[in-house]
């Protein structure tokens, strides 16, 4: 087990930046290796890239044939992960969906085993690319979306990914849920202005949420990385440039109370976010 200074009044938050790849086991050596990094550093939760157990690019057949159920062997790792460092991992799967398309979760798992998970809402048909072509969406007909919230020491913590970060319903549904700190698992792609429309919706969802928000990206060439934690008041508390690392911020439920006294904006809303 990793031996970590912990800071009394808050929770350890890091995220964790790398590039996964069509090797499992790479994937996982890589895993445990940045979770043994950011215990040491003080976290008691990791939060790693969308699609962090298979990744390939282009997509291709191999996604079906390497996809896994959520309780399979890449979550069994992680929880083992997870128990020799006394943290919590949040990391993108590749789920088994239908014949011919698999699901784009994300994962969060302890040393107790699967603490919540996500499948990703909104599907990344957008600047030339058509992940539907490959990914069922979650929330859809008979699983109707539900907030999917962890605790970790009085901190409530709720799961995005990546493209679901540019509609703010989603992250105001969280809220509602009661979420101290969002995180994000993303693949957000390099291109013209991406990294800026990266930073700036993590700020936005922060501020009009006032809660913290994280957000793990892959690392350039594919990913503009930018791996960062913002707290309620738009501020980055943490980041990672473009290498493979972990930046570790401290988040606090009193922090997020005092900044809504301070700017009750969620209690004086007049709309509520209602699913079609």
């Amino acid at each position: 087990m990793t031996t970590a200074t912990r800071i009394d009044d808050g929770v350890g938050v890091a995220v964790a930046q790398f590039a996964p790849t069509a090797d499992e086991t790479a994937n996982l050596a890589a895993i445990e290796e940045l979770a043994a990094r950011a215990a040491g550093r003080g976290a008691d939760v990791v939060l790693f890239p969308e699609y962090a157990s298979y990744f390939v690019d282009p997509f291709d057949d191999s996604l079906v044939a390497h996809a896994q159920e959520v309780d399979g062997a890449f979550a069994a790792a992680l929880r083992e992960i997870a128990a020799r460092h006394d943290v919590t991992l949040v990391a993108g799967l590749l789920e088994r969906g239908t014949a011919e398309r698999v699901r784009n979760t994300v994962i969060a798992v302890d040393a107790s085993g699967i603490r919540a998970v996500y499948r990703k809402l909104h599907l990344y048909d957008a600047f030339g690319q058509r992940e539907s072509d490959w990914v069922e969406p979650g929330g859809i007909g008979e699983e109707a979306f539900a907030p999917e919230t962890f605790e970790v020491r009085g901190i409530r913590f709720a799961l995005m990914t990546c493209y679901d970060l540019r509609f703010p319903e989603v992250a105001r549904v969280l809220a509602d849920a009661g979420a101290h700190a969002v995180l994000v698992a993303a693949e957000w792609v390099r291109g013209p202005l991406k990294e800026f429309h990266w930073r700036t919706l993590l700020h936005a969802r922060a501020i009009e949420n006032t809660l913290y928000v994280a957000g793990a990206d892959h690392p350039p060439p594919l990913g503009v990385g930018a791996s960062v934690v913002v707290d309620p008041q738009g501020v980055e508390i943490a980041g990672v440039g473009t290498a493979t690392d972990v930046a570790v911020a401290f988040v606090d439920a009193a922090v997020v109370e005092r900044v809504r006294r301070v700017n009750p904006a969620l209690a004086l809303r007049r709309f509520r976010v209602v699913p079609r």
